[in-house]
């Protein structure tokens, strides 16, 4: 009867532990865990304006922007694990790296004091569990495909630290750094704050390239909320990324920066975004909570990504802070309405595993990878209820960006330009090259010596231009160029119709159109 009484209140103590800790229950994979912190400033970039925008004082220390980097990396087994709490005190010294170890530990310790009673208690034991990663552990040899972790609004590079490790474990070299706005600590909403984190991105992966075990030719990056809308914006100007994920991403919800309107990143488009994606949201809103909330779905990006394999899953149980780690571990006991602690726990492990296997389809080409993704929840044995996935697979289609277009031109011949950029507009009708884009690229091909490549640019200038003069001229330039002595005098004469007064046209007239002008 004792025993079974202590076995009982053992049960009991467990279960209550399990209430008000947090349970990331993905398993680890094949490789140990390092952890380093790096400290740099990028010096191409300011962050501190002359005055401090807190108290209008003289701003003091570096102005440029701190970049305080948390690196993840397989490395060599042995050495003590961090604990939770390390994994915090890197948060002070996020955009003052000059703080004290002192001022460190009372900044951590006023964060866990902020709660009371039992979930303080709750927080130390937490706070104090051991985690995978070892600090500063020597790097285990080989090349890894590279993740950046691109934080929600103003929050840590640490936010999901249990992510982190888990994709180092499974053979990823991952870096984050915390959300900060163009010039303060705290993100601004707004288009600067988004490119301000996708620059921030962008200087992650000009770091690992530094590093022997990184394989900068395989890319991702993992953004949640605001970062989950940061990273597309990386994506559309730095084509090193080649797949994105984004945890219940702001691309969802803040469309005006991605919908081609007055607010938007114009160079954000779906032909330039062409790469897979992961979206795993939260529970769906009601359309009676869209409306009180004055929601417009009318536009989605993912569904304009029709040059892209695109990947939703949507986690029933899960809120949006759900997907943060952090969170989960600092949230109240009442957080959670009709689930438990334990149960959000899981539905967030679960979100991870699919992030994981996502990477391994698109970044190591995993075959297993791909078919998790293309698997229905139950086939992988996600629990019952829990959650919704649906794959859609790219049309297959050449993306029309000026790129793809500069490249077929090179596969086709110059001389199919016009037909070319008829089949790309068709496509899709932001596909558009203005007339100073299409002259300075004649101009750069007749300065590397190719004048008749540079005279079918020209000659597309003039098809979109017809009465365009300075377009015109630079034709019947690299016509006469070329060796199409007649051509260029008929051009000329164009450009003499439009500008009688254009003085190498007329000398051109002059001397190859004979005393009467007819062509010799």
């Amino acid at each position: 009867m004792t025993r079974l009484l202590i076995s009982l209140l053992f049960c009991f103590a467990t279960a209550a532990q399990a209430a008000d800790t947090f349970t990331f229950s993905n398993p680890p994979g094949p490789h140990a865990v390092g952890l380093q912190v790096v400290q740099q400033y990028d010096q191409s970039r300011m962050y501190k304006t002359r005055v401090d925008m807190t108290t209008g004082e003289p701003a003091t220390g570096k102005r440029t922007r701190p970049m305080q980097m948390l690196l993840w990396y397989p490395a060599a087994r042995g050495g003590r694990p961090v604990v939770y709490r390390d994994y915090m005190d890197t948060i002070p010294t996020e955009d003052e790296f000059g703080r004290s170890p002192a001022e460190v530990g009372r900044a951590t310790q006023r964060a866990i004091d902020g709660y009371a009673g039992a979930r303080r208690d709750a927080l130390l034991r937490e706070v104090a569990r051991p985690m995978l990663a070892v600090r500063n552990a020597r790097a285990e040899s080989g090349s890894f495909p590279v993740v950046i972790y691109a934080p929600s609004l103003s929050e840590s590079a640490m936010e999901n630290a249990d992510l982190c490790e888990y994709l180092a474990s499974q053979g990823y070299v991952v870096l984050s750094s915390a959300s900060l706005g163009p010039r303060t600590r705290a993100m601004t909403t707004d288009l600067e704050g988004l490119e301000a984190q996708a620059a921030d991105i962008a200087y992650l992966i000009g770091y690992a390239s530094s590093l022997p075990q990184a394989d900068t030719a395989r890319v991702a990056v993992v953004g949640f909320s605001w970062g989950g809308l940061a990273n597309v914006l990386a994506a559309a100007k730095d084509d090193r990324i080649q797949a994105i994920v984004s945890l219940d991403g702001s691309v969802r919800g803040t469309r005006e920066f991605v919908d081609g309107g007055k607010d938007a990143a114009k160079y954000v488009t779906p032909a330039r975004v062409a790469i897979p994606m992961l979206f795993v949201g939260r529970r769906p809103m009601t359309v009676e909570e869209l409306n009180r909330a004055e929601v417009d779905s009318r536009y989605s990006f993912m569904n304009e990504m029709k040059y892209a394999d695109v990947h939703i899953v949507t986690l029933l149980p899960m809120k949006h802070m759900d997907f943060s780690s952090y969170s989960l571990r600092m949230s109240q006991d009442g957080r959670f309405g009709d689930y438990t602690r334990d149960d959000i726990a899981l539905a967030h492990s679960w979100a991870m595993r699919y992030a994981r296997h996502f990477l391994d389809a698109y970044l190591k080409k995993d075959p297993a990878g791909l078919a998790f993704l293309d698997n229905s929840p139950a086939a992988n044995k996600a629990p019952p209820h829990m959650m919704l996935a649906s794959a859609r697979h790219g049309s297959g289609q050449i993306p029309p960006t000026l790129e793809n277009f500069v490249a077929a031109l090179a596969a086709e011949g110059f001389d199919q330009a016009i037909p070319l950029y008829a089949k790309f507009a068709a496509q899709d009708p932001a596909f558009k090259l203005g007339p100073k884009e299409i002259y300075g690229w004649g101009v750069q091909l007749a300065r590397q010596n190719r004048p008749a490549q540079a005279r079918e640019i020209f000659r597309l200038g003039t098809h979109l231009n017809p009465d365009a003069v300075f377009m015109i001229d630079g034709l019947a330039e690299m016509q006469a160029a070329s060796g199409q002595t007649k051509e260029a005098l008929g051009t000329y004469r164009r450009v003499l119709a439009l500008d009688p007064k254009h003085t190498d046209a007329a000398r051109y007239v002059k001397e190859h159109g004979g005393p009467s002008g007819a062509a010799l």
